[in-house]
C-alpha cells in the first residue's frame, strides 16, 4: 500500500523515484509494471523493472505463475503479461559463459538445476532453461525445454523433442522423438501452443502457432498442425473442418487435399481426423487400442 501512494499515480509510476531502487511488488503491481515496459522500453533500465522481470520469470520457474492455464470450464485463460516479461528478460540479462563439465554454453538465460529435488528425471544431453517448469515424475530424454514453458506431471519428453517458449504440456503426455511444440517468441505469437492432459504426438510432429490438441488426442508420425492447417474430420457422411484446434480424443494422420493455383491444380498438406479414441480409465489401453484398430503409424 505504500508502494502504491507513494509512486503509483492512477496506472502509472514515477520513474525518477524508482531509478536505482530496489523493491517487492505486489502482483498487481507487478503486472503493472510488466505492462508499462513493454510500451516505454526505456524503463528497462530502472532496478524496480528489472526485479519485477526477474520475479515473474523465478515464478515461472517454480510453477507459481503460468503464461496459460485452464479456466476449469474446458477454455484456457491466457495471460498476456507473463509472456511480456519472458520478452522483456532477454534485453535486461548480460551474455555469459556457463559451464557443464567438459562443456561450454555462451548466453543470457541460466540453466535449469536442481532435478533431483524436484523429482525430475533428466538424461544426458537434455536442457531446460531456467523459467521453464518442470513438474514431478517429468522424464527429460535428450531434448529441449525453453523459458516460459509449463509441463506437468508424468509427462515424457522424448529424444531431440523440443518444447518452445511458453508452450504448455498437460499430464501424461508423450511427446514423441523429434516432437516441435512451437514457442512464442520467435516470432512472437499471440498465443502459446497448448498440448492437453494424456495427449500421444507421435515422431517428427510439429504443432506450432498457438494450437490447441484437446485431452487425450493421438496424433501420428509427421503431422503438421498450423493456425491455417485445415484439420478434418473424415469420420462422418460428410467432412467437418476445425482450424487451430484438435478435438479430444481424435485420431489425426498426415492427409493432403487438392488446392486450385493459378498455374494449376496442386495438394496441399492438411491432418484428417480418422477415428476416436475410446473412453477408458486405463488411458495406456486406450491408446494401444487407438494405435492398432486405425493403423497409426507413431
Amino acid at each position: 500500500m505504500f508502494l502504491e501512494k507513494c509512486f503509483f499515480k492512477g496506472n502509472k509510476f514515477n520513474i525518477t523515484q524508482f531509478k536505482n531502487k530496489s523493491y517487492n511488488l505486489t502482483m498487481s503491481n507487478l503486472q503493472t509494471t510488466i505492462e508499462q515496459a513493454w510500451e516505454d522500453r526505456e524503463l528497462l533500465s530502472t532496478d524496480i523493472t528489472k526485479e519485477a522481470i526477474r520475479d515473474v520469470i523465478e515464478q515461472l520457474d517454480k510453477g507459481k505463475l503460468r503464461v496459460a492455464e485452464p479456466t476449469g470450464d474446458g477454455d484456457w485463460k491466457v495471460n498476456d503479461w507473463v509472456k511480456k516479461a519472458v520478452v522483456l528478460y532477454f534485453p535486461i540479462q548480460e551474455m555469459k559463459t556457463l559451464e557443464v563439465g567438459m562443456f561450454e554454453f555462451h548466453d543470457k538465460i541460466p540453466l535449469k538445476s536442481g532435478y533431483k529435488e524436484l523429482g525430475v528425471r533428466v538424461v544426458p544431453h537434455a536442457i531446460a532453461r531456467h523459467g521453464a517448469y518442470l513438474a514431478p515424475g517429468v522424464i527429460m530424454m535428450p531434448s529441449y525445454v525453453n523459458i516460459g514453458a509449463y509441463v506437468e506431471s508424468g509427462t515424457m519428453v522424448d529424444t531431440w523433442a523440443t518444447v518452445g517458449s511458453c508452450g504448455q504440456i498437460g499430464k501424461n503426455v508423450h511427446l514423441s522423438g523429434g516432437v516441435g511444440i512451437g514457442g512464442v517468441l520467435e516470432p512472437l505469437q499471440a498465443t502459446p501452443t497448448i498440448i492437453e492432459d494424456n495427449c500421444f504426438i507421435g515422431s517428427r510432429s510439429i504443432v506450432v502457432e498457438g494450437v490447441r490438441v484437446e485431452k487425450e488426442a493421438v496424433l501420428g508420425a509427421n503431422v503438421v498442425l498450423t493456425q491455417s492447417t485445415r484439420i478434418i474430420d473424415v469420420t462422418g457422411d460428410e467432412p467437418v473442418t476445425y482450424r487451430g484446434r484438435v478435438p479430444s480424443r481424435s485420431v489425426v494422420i498426415p492427409g493432403s487435399y487438392t488446392k486450385e493455383f493459378p498455374a494449376g491444380n496442386y495438394q496441399v498438406s492438411c491432418a484428417l481426423i480418422i477415428g476416436k479414441r475410446k473412453e477408458s480409465t486405463d488411458k495406456k489401453t486406450s491408446l494401444n487400442d487407438a494405435l492398432r484398430e486405425h493403423n497409426v503409424a507413431v
